[in-house]
Order: C-alpha cells, then structure tokens, then sequence
C-alpha cells in the first residue's frame, strides 16, 4: 500500500540520547556478534546489553505455557481479559535472545495496545536449528486458538531474526490451512538468509551487524537449506498472507532487505505498510521510552494491533 519515511528527530536531547546509544551499541553489543565469540558468552552479554533499554511501567508479567513452549506473557493489571493478543517472536539471529532481552519492546507494545502480549522463548541453534523455532511458533500460536482466541484478534510480530521467523510462520500456517491471525508486524525483519545484498558495500553507520555476523547465524540455524522459503520467506510465494506492518531504518545493513520485502509484498497483493525511520537502526525501537522515533514506532505498531491497517 504506502511507505512512510519518518524523519530524524532534531532536538538536542534526542540527538544525544541517539548518540549515545549509537556509541553503547557500537563499543558494547557489536562485538560480542563476531564470529570468534562462543554462543555462551554472546547469550550472556546480549542479557547484560538489555541494560540499556527501558521497561514499561504498569505492566505485569508471568511465565506461561503455551502447549510446552515456555512463554512470557505481559498485560496491563487490573484491567478486563484482553481480547486481542500479540504472539510476539524475539530476534538474536536464531541463537540468542529471549524474553528477558526484549522486554523494553514488548512491555512498551503491551502498555500502548492494551493487549495480551506472549513472547515464545523459542528453542535456539545451534542447539536447535531450523525447524525448532518455527515448531515452537506454530505451537504457540494454535495455543492461543485453544484457549479461546480468535484469529483475527490475534497478531504475529517479530523483530530482526524474529521478523523473518513472523514471515516464515504465517507461511506455513497458510500452508497448513490453519486460520491465519489479523495481521503481522515485522521489525528489521532478516528475511533471506542467501544475502543478495551482501555484496553491497555495508554501510558503516550499522552500530550493530556485519553481513559476517549474519553469515555465521545462519549457517548455525539452517546449514545448507539456507534457500528454503520458510527460512528465508522472502524467496517464498507471499500470496494469500494477511496485513503486513513492517518497521525499518535507514541506518541498518537490512535496509535493503525491508525495501525488498515492501516490493514483494506489493507484487503478492498483501496489504502493507512500511515505515522507515531515518538514522535510526537496527530494531531502534528497542529504546521505547528514550528515543521519541522508538516511542512513535511503537504507538504504530500498537495500533496496528488494535485496528489493523
């Protein structure tokens, strides 16, 4: 449908809270994703890079089961039963991350959309490589059927390896026949893993990811299947899926990957809309709370998920 292009906010305050940030992000989490750091040490340090994010107060959080997959579900106290729900799937290159890590973003969407928010602490590689995560989603989601849900109040988002594993489970519930939920939200989706784009001079204001980075992830998630279209959907077939949300940034490597995905979703006849966010990067809205373009992000994306498209 559109594509928004969203300023950079000017005010001082904002510059510097992004510049800081940009210098935390750069010294601080960018190395820990090099190749030569063991997975351990990489979970352990992405826990501790949590740190510099916010959560959102006025949120109640509780640990889950969603038909065996562990689940971390947020609401707002004192409040009725949600009817509307979000399935949310965290990034970390399908081999770290978790709810914990995440909880700045998902406590923020839960506050500003009111909804029940579930986030799958999915089964990682190189542990578990592909399917795993895409089991545990599928899972998850005819879980939430279960209890009573019904698709269309339900929402499947994800960030970063968790856009591209939003994309990639709405596709395989469309090839299942199973009902498809009300829309997806993808954030700086990483949605083929073949990295066409690779050959494309990285921008060097990405605080966060090298293509080397990406490479190694996925050769620990899907060693030589990286071509399948349910671990990189966007090589798939995309017709038939349901309202996309999609969120990037100017500042990323993966920008092109968004502007990409923007085309083929188009080319299926999905309804789409994608906002990009300038000199902002990978998945900034992990900074609700600091950043005002983070703030905005999540206000779209809050409702997206109470009213859609």
């Amino acid at each position: 449908m559109t594509t928004t292009l969203l300023p950079a906010d000017t005010r001082r305050g904002q510059q510097l809270a992004a510049a800081s940030l940009r210098l935390a992000l750069r010294t601080l989490v960018k190395p820990m994703f090099h190749p030569a750091v063991p997975v351990a040490v990489l979970r352990r340090g992405l826990r501790l890079s949590a740190l510099t994010t916010l959560t959102a107060r006025g949120v109640e959080r509780s640990v889950v089961s969603l038909n065996g997959v562990p689940t971390e579900y947020l609401h707002v106290p004192d409040t009725a039963q949600p009817a509307r729900a979000l399935l949310y799937l965290h990034g970390g290159a399908y081999v770290v991350g978790g709810p914990g890590t995440h909880r700045a973003l998902t406590s923020h969407l839960a506050r500003a959309s009111g909804a029940g928010v579930f986030v799958v602490d999915y089964r990682l590689a190189p542990e578990h490589p592909f399917p795993a995560a895409q089991d545990d989603a599928v899972t998850a989601y005819q879980s939430l059927l279960a209890q009573g849900y019904a698709p269309e109040n339900i929402v499947i988002g994800g960030d970063s390896a968790g856009g591209g594993l939003t994309l990639s489970t709405a596709l395989r519930l469309r090839d299942s026949g199973l009902p498809l939920p009300a829309g997806l939200i993808l954030i700086s989706p990483w949605a083929d893993l073949t990295h066409p784009a690779a050959h494309h001079a990285e921008q060097p204001d990405d605080v966060m990811l090298s293509w080397r980075t990406l490479e190694h992830a996925a050769d620990l998630y899907a060693p030589a299947r990286r071509e399948l279209p349910y671990v990189s959907p966007l090589r798939a077939d995309l017709r038939g899926l349901p309202p996309c949300l999609t969120i990037g940034a100017t500042d990323e490597i993966l920008a092109d990957d968004t502007l990409r995905l923007t085309e083929a979703l188009a080319a299926a006849g999905v309804a789409h809309h994608t906002c990009i966010y300038q000199q902002m990067w990978h998945v900034f809205a992990v900074h609700a709370g600091v950043l005002s373009s983070a703030d905005d992000a999540i206000a779209r994306m809050a409702t997206f998920i109470q009213r859609g498209l």
